[in-house]
C-alpha cells in the first residue's frame, strides 16, 4: 500500500471512529425521564430483592416497591420493568438497555468503578443453601477454605465470589450458576455441596423445596477482621449523577417513614437489617 493509500485509510478510520462515538448510547437523563413520564428499571428476578411475580406479572421486592414510590415522587407515571440475569445488570446499564437497577445490588468498590449507586436502601447478611440434613455440617464460608474437597455454587456476578477468594477458597471449588433458579437443583443433585448467597435468598430458596435447607448455625464470614454484610442500593450508569441525586433525595426522606420500614420488613428484612441499612454511606462502601 502506498503512503497516500495508508493516509487515506487512516483518515477513513478516524471518521468511522468519530461516527461511532457520536452515536454512542447514553442513559436517559432526569429531565428526559420526567418529560416522557417513563423510566426503564431492571430487576434480576431474585426474591425478595427485585422480581416479577409470575401470577400477577407485577414487579415486587424491596427494590421495586421503593422504586415505585421514588418514581411517583419524581413525577414519573410509567415504569417499564425489565428482567435480566444478575450478571447482565451492569452491562445493561452501560448499553442503555435500562435507566436504573432496582435489584438491591450490593455496593462494592469493584462495581463502583463502573457504575454509580444511590445511598443504601437495604442491608443484609450472608447464608448457605445446603442439601436436606446438611450432610457436610456446613456453617460458614470458611468451611470451604478449610476443606478443599468441598464445592460451593455462586451466582455469576455476585459478590460471594469476592468473599470466597478473600477466604482462600480455590477456583476449582467454585461452581458458577447463571441464576438463583438453578441453585436448588445444583445443590440437591450434588453438583455442589452448597450455594452461597444472602441469607434472605437462601431462606427463600429453602422454602421452595424439601430437598434443600438453610445451614443452621451459620455465621457471617469475617475478612480482614470485618464481618461481611452487604448494603444494597439503586444503580445507574456513570454520568447520570443528576438522576442518582434526585433518587437519593427522595430515598433519604422515605427511609424516615413507617411506610418504608413496613415495605422492607414485609419482604423478610429483619430489625437488624433495617436498622443497619443506615450504618454505611455509599462513599464509605465504595472506598473500602
Amino acid at each position: 500500500m502506498t503512503k497516500l493509500g495508508k493516509t487515506a485509510v487512516m483518515a477513513l478510520s478516524a471518521i468511522a471512529a468519530s461516527a461511532l462515538a457520536s452515536t454512542a448510547v447514553s442513559a436517559a437523563t432526569l429531565a428526559e425521564i420526567q418529560e416522557s413520564g417513563s423510566i426503564r428499571i431492571a430487576v434480576a428476578n431474585e426474591i425478595p430483592y427485585g422480581y416479577i411475580d409470575p401470577v400477577s406479572g407485577e414487579a415486587m421486592g424491596a427494590g421495586p416497591d421503593v422504586a415505585k414510590h421514588i418514581a411517583e415522587e419524581l413525577g414519573v407515571t410509567n415504569i417499564e420493568w425489565i428482567t435480566t440475569d444478575f450478571s447482565s445488570l451492569i452491562p445493561g446499564l452501560q448499553a442503555d438497555r435500562f435507566d436504573m437497577v432496582a435489584a438491591e445490588m450490593a455496593i462494592i468498590p469493584t462495581r463502583c468503578a463502573t457504575v454509580i449507586y444511590s445511598e443504601p436502601n437495604t442491608s443484609y447478611g450472608e447464608g448457605l443453601l445446603v442439601p436436606a440434613g446438611n450432610p457436610e455440617g456446613l456453617t460458614g464460608y470458611a468451611d470451604f477454605a478449610e476443606n478443599s474437597d468441598l464445592t460451593v455454587a455462586i451466582m455469576a456476578g455476585a459478590n460471594q465470589l469476592d468473599m470466597m477468594q478473600a477466604l482462600g477458597v480455590s477456583e476449582d471449588q467454585l461452581v458458577t450458576i447463571s441464576s438463583n433458579a438453578d441453585a436448588i437443583s445444583t445443590v440437591s443433585t450434588g453438583r455442589a455441596d452448597a450455594y452461597a448467597a444472602t441469607g434472605l435468598t437462601a431462606s427463600e430458596l429453602a422454602g421452595q423445596s424439601d430437598a434443600v435447607e438453610v445451614a443452621e448455625g451459620f455465621t457471617d464470614p469475617v475478612i480482614d477482621g470485618t464481618e461481611q454484610r452487604s448494603w444494597g442500593g439503586f444503580v445507574f450508569a456513570q454520568g447520570n449523577e443528576e438522576l442518582r441525586d434526585a433518587v437519593n433525595e427522595v430515598l433519604a426522606e422515605y427511609k424516615q417513614t413507617d411506610e418504608w420500614l413496613e415495605t422492607v420488613s414485609g419482604y423478610g428484612f429483619t430489625d437488624a437489617d433495617t436498622s443497619r441499612s443506615f450504618d454505611m454511606s455509599t462513599a464509605e462502601l465504595c472506598a473500602e
